[in-house]
């Protein structure tokens, strides 16, 4: 049975952030992830965890000024100083949150940079937070994200993500596989699943078009959920969508897609 994970970015924004917390536990989740904790501080939202009986298993280091379009720090060699800082910060909020995974946004490729300087920034700054984190039993994770949603994010396909991992070499530096994401970019779901487990840190779920809830699009997420359970992926899935209707409405796509898993 796969184990899901609720966003609290996405999933109950009707809800102020720290009361989406017990919504989700009252829904059924023992777990939950996020993209940013930061504007909360650490001692609020582990009260939160305590108080539900939740463990957060995911969040997003920070990605710079996300207001103004910045989406992540990492490929751009001109904020190699903030980057540091930002690993430093997500550390100490993985530290006091128990958290053992933090995502790392590859960022857009900058004005004036070419493709093979971002990548080799991006390559730089990985290895560094990686080399921060791994005392700590904390994995580093990069997911590769759509050119529809995030045009121009310089980290767009699996095989690219997949190359930089190999290249770093980095034992704590694994995939986050949207598959979302990827079934907007290139297809081939299962084989790229079933090919790439070992490297597989971290799965989110949303269908297409449209983000919603698994089962309301076209991928066939009852064959991935067999699939996932056949292979023995023990990760967590991210519920990384945005709910049709309201959120507790619309899941009632878990028990009608794992019910014969």
């Amino acid at each position: 049975m796969p184990k899901f994970a609720a966003n609290l970015s996405m999933l109950f924004a009707e809800l102020p952030f720290l009361e989406r917390f017990g919504a989700a536990r009252a829904a059924g989740f023992t777990a939950v992830e996020c993209l940013f904790p930061y504007a909360w501080p650490a001692e609020q939202i582990a009260a939160q965890l305590r108080q539900h009986d939740l463990q957060l298993v995911l969040f997003n280091l920070p990605p710079g000024d996300w207001e103004a379009g910045e989406r992540g720090m990492a490929c751009d060699p001109d904020r190699s100083d903030a980057f540091r800082a930002s690993v430093t910060t997500a550390r100490d909020y993985a530290l006091a949150l128990g958290v053992r995974q933090l995502h790392c946004m590859a960022g857009n490729l900058p004005p004036g940079v070419t493709p093979a300087l971002a990548r080799a920034t991006y390559l730089r700054n990985l290895r560094h937070a990686a080399a921060v984190l791994a005392p700590h039993g904390i994995r580093l994770l990069i997911e590769p994200i759509n050119h529809f949603d995030m045009p121009g994010y310089l980290l767009a396909r699996s095989a690219e993500a997949l190359a930089i991992i190999a290249e770093a070499d980095s034992p704590n530096l694994f995939l986050q596989y949207d598959v979302y994401h990827m079934q907007r970019m290139e297809g081939e779901l299962s084989n790229t699943i079933r090919a790439n487990l070992a490297r597989i840190g971290h799965l989110q779920i949303a269908d297409t078009p449209g983000r919603h809830e698994p089962g309301s699009g076209e991928i066939n997420y009852r064959h991935l959920f067999a699939l996932l359970d056949q292979l023995g992926y023990d990760g967590w899935i991210g519920c990384e969508y945005h709910p049709a209707g309201g959120t507790v409405a619309g899941l009632g796509w878990i028990a009608a897609l794992t019910s014969a898993n």
